[in-house]
């Protein structure tokens, strides 16, 4: 059976809509900032917590978006469940820990960056869902 690691994930988007996507040190794959959620820790206060760590992020009331799986991308065997996020960050994120490298990426065409199968395969539409509903709240027509 495979082992499964249970995180808190984050889609931060920026004012242009682009999604923020992490690269941990010795990897190739971009992800969502998060990161495992400790026993008897909440998934939100988790995401808070790595968060900080993390990117240096204070970021506002996160919104629940569902919880995803998908192979894990540095730990071959394993899935990943994880409660996914949408935050607001007030700030420009500063890379710490464990983080060697941020981007911003269009969740409609992120280019050639190499992508963790979670952010790929459920992030990238959870952000233009996201997007989109900005845009519409921007424009009046969703109230």
């Amino acid at each position: 059976m495979a082992e499964t690691v249970t995180i808190a994930a984050a889609i931060v988007l920026d004012a242009a809509g682009r999604m923020l996507v992490v690269r941990k040190r010795g990897t190739t794959a971009f992800m969502q900032p998060g990161g495992k959620i400790e026993p008897g820790e909440a998934p939100a206060a988790a995401l808070a917590r790595e968060l900080r760590e993390e990117v240096q992020l204070a970021a506002g009331e996160p919104v629940a978006l569902g919880v995803f799986s998908a192979p894990a991308a540095n730990e071959p065997g394993t899935t990943v469940v994880a409660h996914a996020f949408a935050v607001t960050a007030s700030e420009a994120p500063r890379i710490a820990a464990e983080i060697e490298e941020a981007a911003w990426v269009d969740p409609l065409a992120p280019g050639e960056i190499s992508l963790a199968p979670l952010t790929r395969d459920h992030m990238l539409a959870l952000a233009q869902s996201l997007r989109s509903r900005a845009v519409q709240d921007a424009s009046g027509a969703l109230r």
